[in-house]
Protein backbone atom coordinates (compact mmCIF):
# COMPACT_ATOMS: atom_id res chain seq x y z
CA UNK A 1 0.00 0.00 0.00
CA UNK A 2 1.76 3.68 -1.21
CA UNK A 3 0.44 6.56 1.35
CA UNK A 4 0.54 10.01 -0.24
CA UNK A 5 3.54 11.39 1.52
CA UNK A 6 1.61 13.73 3.72
CA UNK A 7 -0.53 11.06 5.26
CA UNK A 8 2.48 8.78 5.69
CA UNK A 9 3.89 11.38 7.28
CA UNK A 10 0.66 11.54 9.66
CA UNK A 11 1.04 8.21 10.40
CA UNK A 12 4.64 7.68 11.27
CA UNK A 13 5.19 11.26 13.60
CA UNK A 14 6.07 10.24 16.93
CA UNK A 15 5.54 12.96 19.87
CA UNK A 16 7.13 14.83 20.54
CA UNK A 17 9.84 14.77 18.07
CA UNK A 18 7.63 14.68 14.61
CA UNK A 19 5.81 17.63 15.90
CA UNK A 20 6.98 20.03 12.83
CA UNK A 21 6.54 17.46 10.40
CA UNK A 22 3.45 16.81 11.61
CA UNK A 23 2.89 20.19 11.50
CA UNK A 24 4.53 20.76 7.73
CA UNK A 25 2.32 18.30 6.37
CA UNK A 26 -1.04 20.30 7.19
CA UNK A 27 -2.29 22.84 4.93
CA UNK A 28 -2.38 26.54 6.62
CA UNK A 29 -6.44 26.14 6.80
CA UNK A 30 -6.86 22.77 7.55
CA UNK A 31 -9.59 21.25 9.58
CA UNK A 32 -9.39 17.93 11.80
CA UNK A 33 -12.67 16.59 12.98
CA UNK A 34 -12.34 13.81 15.79
CA UNK A 35 -14.14 13.27 18.93
CA UNK A 36 -16.79 15.05 18.25
CA UNK A 37 -14.75 18.26 17.78
CA UNK A 38 -13.10 20.52 15.02
CA UNK A 39 -9.33 21.62 15.54
CA UNK A 40 -8.08 24.47 12.72
CA UNK A 41 -4.99 25.78 11.73
CA UNK A 42 -1.81 24.08 12.54
CA UNK A 43 -1.30 25.10 15.83
CA UNK A 44 -4.77 23.93 17.02
CA UNK A 45 -4.04 20.41 15.09
CA UNK A 46 -0.85 20.68 16.61
CA UNK A 47 -1.94 21.07 20.32
CA UNK A 48 -4.77 18.35 19.98
CA UNK A 49 -2.28 15.67 18.32
CA UNK A 50 0.34 16.25 21.28
CA UNK A 51 -2.69 16.11 23.89
CA UNK A 52 -4.01 12.92 22.33
CA UNK A 53 -0.41 11.10 22.19
CA UNK A 54 0.38 12.05 25.65
CA UNK A 55 -3.16 10.99 26.84
CA UNK A 56 -3.68 8.09 24.85
CA UNK A 57 -0.30 6.68 24.24
CA UNK A 58 -1.66 5.37 20.90
CA UNK A 59 -0.05 3.93 17.55
CA UNK A 60 -1.85 3.52 14.33
CA UNK A 61 -0.71 1.33 11.82
CA UNK A 62 -2.59 1.45 8.50
CA UNK A 63 -4.19 -1.60 7.09
CA UNK A 64 -5.70 -0.47 3.43
CA UNK A 65 -6.34 2.53 1.52
CA UNK A 66 -9.42 3.49 -0.21
CA UNK A 67 -9.81 6.84 -2.95
CA UNK A 68 -13.48 8.25 -3.20
CA UNK A 69 -13.76 11.36 -5.37
CA UNK A 70 -11.48 13.89 -3.67
CA UNK A 71 -11.01 12.10 -0.53
CA UNK A 72 -8.38 9.36 0.76
CA UNK A 73 -9.55 6.36 3.40
CA UNK A 74 -7.27 4.76 5.35
CA UNK A 75 -8.34 2.04 7.60
CA UNK A 76 -6.14 1.61 10.57
CA UNK A 77 -5.74 -0.63 13.43
CA UNK A 78 -5.15 1.94 16.29
CA UNK A 79 -4.04 0.73 20.01
CA UNK A 80 -3.17 2.36 23.14
CA UNK A 81 -4.09 3.29 26.62
CA UNK A 82 -8.28 3.86 25.83
CA UNK A 83 -11.01 1.36 26.40
CA UNK A 84 -11.28 -1.19 23.90
CA UNK A 85 -7.80 -1.04 22.40
CA UNK A 86 -6.85 -2.15 19.84
CA UNK A 87 -9.76 -0.40 17.49
CA UNK A 88 -9.82 -0.33 13.73
CA UNK A 89 -10.80 3.57 12.60
CA UNK A 90 -10.96 5.04 9.77
CA UNK A 91 -9.29 8.01 8.23
CA UNK A 92 -10.48 10.12 5.77
CA UNK A 93 -7.95 12.70 3.92
CA UNK A 94 -8.46 15.38 2.22
CA UNK A 95 -5.68 16.55 0.15
CA UNK A 96 -4.37 19.32 -1.92
CA UNK A 97 -0.96 20.98 -3.05
CA UNK A 98 0.84 17.82 -0.98
CA UNK A 99 -0.74 19.00 2.11
CA UNK A 100 -3.76 17.61 4.14
CA UNK A 101 -6.45 19.88 3.87
CA UNK A 102 -9.11 18.06 6.41
CA UNK A 103 -8.81 14.85 8.65
CA UNK A 104 -11.86 13.01 10.17
CA UNK A 105 -11.74 10.11 12.50
CA UNK A 106 -14.22 8.24 12.90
Amino acid sequence: MQLPAPIRTYFAAQAPQDAEALAAAFAPDAVVRDEHRTYRGPEEILAWWQAAKAQYRHRAEPLDLTQAADKTAVRARVSGDFPGSPATLTFTFGLAGGRITDLEIR
